[in-house]
């Protein structure tokens, strides 16, 4: 049996992952040349606890679930995960009586741990915090990892358990003939399949059209953020909310995993048709200071290290489109908006295990590793320890990127792992990510990219075709 997994965001990746833990052959599919270059390259990178969300929806159980089940994913799949906790700021009296809805919401759905504390108490944990705060919903679950760490990671352990990875392949049709599927159709060839699961992220609705299966209109929701640089870690330490508006979480303050501050997301509804619109704008990035000094008057903005922005797919409904469609093998796991990131390793769970396994009848395999060591970092090891790296490979001493201390040894095992494409030794390895922005790795990363991959500088992309980084040579 042969099952296709379209889309290798956080949710694709861990559903082919899951998938791998039964006797059937599980193929992954993407259109860009890396996992995790859509929806789950720019977001917060919050892991929920679930009070936000409407109880009876699946949002709200998903979220619940997945935020229990990280800690285990995180530490077998070798990715960055913290429990910060997470405050959300009341400064009026209408905002504290917000808090009481969540907190009812938050019970509703089962989320542990949720107190109410004075103003005085926040500013205790959190001094930098306004001091006009009120009252705060305090939440110990809530969470911060890395969500590209955490696809790529996934698929390629997927891999490791039998997986086939078809990157930059986009599916262009999906045969179906007696009211179920058969066949994808790429640039590359005709793949015959037993079954196809939609994870395609901004993209769903459209895959669902490719096979005649109903699905929500999906709205691309742009949020813009502001990153500060690690220089700035320690300024706050857990995740800091504005009670919630009807559109979104609101405009927040949190820590990232690896020492920076992020200032954001807005939330944007764009036309349907503009799913690729990440650009930042003066409006929008005006709206996040605006937010973000709301909470944290004081900001550091001498630390800015960069914008960007994400786009997140919002479903008419609002919630989460996961199970059966009315095709036969047809399997839908779209409309991720927020908690998505958090939900994912439930909805694989839920998807995988409880839906697919049981319809198709499927056998799990004598042997599954779920485990993947993550890419070893310099920093892990005592100054003897790597001196004897260095000895036995001395491309553990030639230092790639100077901010982040990333080795030539590091991006070689990334490409190794999969990476063919700046951001994929970037967001493998953080090489580029530091205070230059690679303004100083970016020529040794495309030379050690072009000798492992036997290519040209010529060939050597961001991001996939399209994205080229050198036009030619200057001189002969």
């Amino acid at each position: 049996m042969r099952i296709a997994v379209i889309g290798a965001g956080v949710v694709g990746a861990l559903i082919a992952r899951e998938l791998t833990r039964y006797d059937v052959e599980v193929l992954l599919f993407d259109r860009e040349p890396e996992p995790g270059l859509g929806v789950t390259k720019a977001n917060s990178a919050i892991v929920h606890a679930g009070f936000h969300d409407e109880p009876g929806t699946l949002r709200a159980r998903f979220c619940v679930q997945g935020n229990a089940l990280f800690p285990r994913v995180g530490e077998e799949l070798g990715v960055p995960f913290r429990r910060v906790g997470g405050f959300v700021l009341a400064f009026s009296p209408g905002e504290e009586e917000a808090l009481r809805v969540l907190v009812e919401q938050g019970e509703a759905n089962g989320v542990p741990g949720l107190t109410f504390l004075s103003g005085a108490e926040v500013l205790a944990r959190e001094p930098r915090v306004n001091p006009e705060v009120r009252r705060a919903l305090w939440a110990p679950t809530v969470g911060i990892t890395s969500p590209w760490a955490l696809a790529q990671a996934a698929a390629e352990n997927a891999a490791a358990n039998g997986a086939e990875l078809h990157f930059e392949e986009e599916v262009l049709r999906i045969r179906t003939g007696h009211g179920r599927v058969q066949a994808l159709h790429t640039p590359r060839g005709v793949y015959e399949v037993d079954a196809v699961v939609n994870a395609a992220g901004l993209y769903a609705d459209r895959v669902a059209a490719l096979a005649g299966a109903p699905f929500p209109a999906l709205i691309p929701r742009r949020g813009q953020y502001i990153l500060l640089a690690d220089t700035a870690e320690g300024f706050v330490r857990s995740v800091l909310f504005p009670t919630p508006s009807s559109v979104s979480k609101g405009i927040l303050v949190l820590p990232t995993v690896d020492g920076g501050i992020l200032l954001g997301p807005t939330a944007e509804d764009l036309p349907p048709e503009e799913k690729e619109a990440t650009q930042t704008t003066r409006t929008g990035l005006s709206q996040v200071l605006a937010g973000a000094r709301r909470l944290v008057p004081a900001l550091p903005l001498t630390e800015v290290l960069k914008s960007f922005a994400g786009l997140r797919p919002e479903p008419a409904g609002g919630d989460f489109v996961v199970g059966p469609s009315s095709l036969r093998g047809f399997y839908h796991a779209g409309g991720m908006r927020s908690p998505g990131l958090t939900a994912a390793p439930a909805v694989a769970h839920f998807l995988v295990q409880e839906v697919i396994a049981s319809d198709l009848g499927l056998r799990k395999k004598e042997e599954f590793n779920p485990l993947r060591p993550p890419i070893p970092r310099a920093e892990d090891f005592s100054e003897e320890a790597w001196a004897e790296l260095i000895h036995q490979d001395p491309r553990w001493g030639r230092i790639v990127c100077f901010c982040n201390r990333v080795t030539e040894a590091q991006v070689v095992e990334a490409i190794r792992r999969g990476a063919r494409t700046l951001d994929g030794v970037k967001f493998r390895t953080g090489a580029g990510f530091g205070l230059c922005q690679g303004s100083f790795c970016t020529a040794r990363i495309l030379e050690i990219l072009a000798r492992e991959l036997g290519t040209s500088f010529e060939e050597v992309t961001l991001r996939g075709s399209g994205s080229e980084i050198v036009g030619g040579r200057v001189r002969p």
